[in-house]
């Protein structure tokens, strides 16, 4: 599988040769497509050719391009990620609301879990509060002890005066971490034939990205641990590029290691699996 994430900073023009990514600045690079997982365009003053776009996209290689002030805008996804993307499609039109009701019971489970298990290695009390949801929550958290879950976890993490609509260096860097992985989500769910706006849970008719919003949801507490550590007091350049090596990140998911962007492949086709056979039992979740 590919596993490289290739981000393009500088001024430059890139371009297809022969199965290989040509970046021409400075200095010219090559990288063999079939070892990139995820394209970042970081700069406005990078020109890339259609015939570079069409083989990224045959290749299924997430591209992300990023603003004037370098913070991830859009991406590029095909109309058609798999032979049989039509048959999918009616698959996940189908998805009964006790099926994804379901399957959304045991992703926010899993989330809150994942969350404790933070606080508790950074030996933050309020893990035991969080262990405590887990056991109250109802069949599609009904409850949104999701919701409760995120006020205790993020006050323990960040300080009791902190909340996720605040401007400042840490959410902007958990904001641009976000991103990253709800772009690498969006590969996998278009890469299997299925479609981003329609969700399991979320369902904004304004979010392009329902179903990533979804499926990502374990995999925050990821981001979370690297901005705890990282304590960002400015959140430029070299604090993105930092973040996006996260990527490159092993954890243990079907019993072997694997970089994120195969853990997020392997998690997901066990998701698309569970919602086809009305079993939950098939999830694949990650551990650290």
């Amino acid at each position: 599988m590919s596993w490289r994430t290739v981000v393009v900073s500088n001024s430059s023009k890139l371009d297809y040769q022969l199965g290989f990514l040509v970046v021409r600045g400075q200095e010219t690079h090559k990288i063999h497509l079939n070892e990139i997982s995820t394209l970042i365009v970081e700069s406005t003053a990078v020109s890339v050719t259609a015939y570079l776009l069409s083989e990224l996209v045959k290749h299924k290689i997430k591209v992300v391009f990023c603003d004037e002030k370098r913070n991830p805008s859009s991406e590029l996804l095909p109309y058609y990620g798999s032979h049989d993307t039509s048959q999918k499609v009616r698959k996940q039109m189908e998805w009964t609301k006790n099926d994804k009701e379901s399957v959304w019971t045991e992703i926010v489970s899993e989330k809150i879990n994942k969350q404790a298990d933070l606080l508790e290695r950074f030996k933050k009390e309020e893990f035991k509060l969080l262990r405590s949801y887990v056991t109250e929550i109802e069949f599609g958290d009904v409850t949104n002890r999701e919701g409760h879950a995120a006020k205790v976890y993020f006050n323990a993490l960040f300080g009791k005066k902190f909340t996720r609509t605040d401007e400042n260096s840490i959410n902007a860097a958990l904001n641009y971490g976000y991103s990253i992985i709800l772009s690498a989500f969006n590969r996998e769910i278009v890469a299997n034939g299925y479609v981003t706006q329609i969700g399991i849970f979320h369902d904004n008719m304004f979010n392009q990205f329902n179903l990533g919003s979804d499926l990502m949801e374990p995999f925050r507490p990821i981001i979370d641990e690297f901005v705890y550590n990282m304590k960002p007091e400015i959140f430029e350049t070299e604090e993105k590029h930092r973040i996006i090596e996260i990527m490159n990140q092993e954890v243990y998911i079907d019993g072997r290691a694997e970089y994120i962007p195969n853990a997020i492949n392997i998690y997901c086709r066990s998701v698309f699996e569970a919602l086809n056979d009305k079993d939950v039992s098939l999830i694949k979740f990650y551990k650290l």
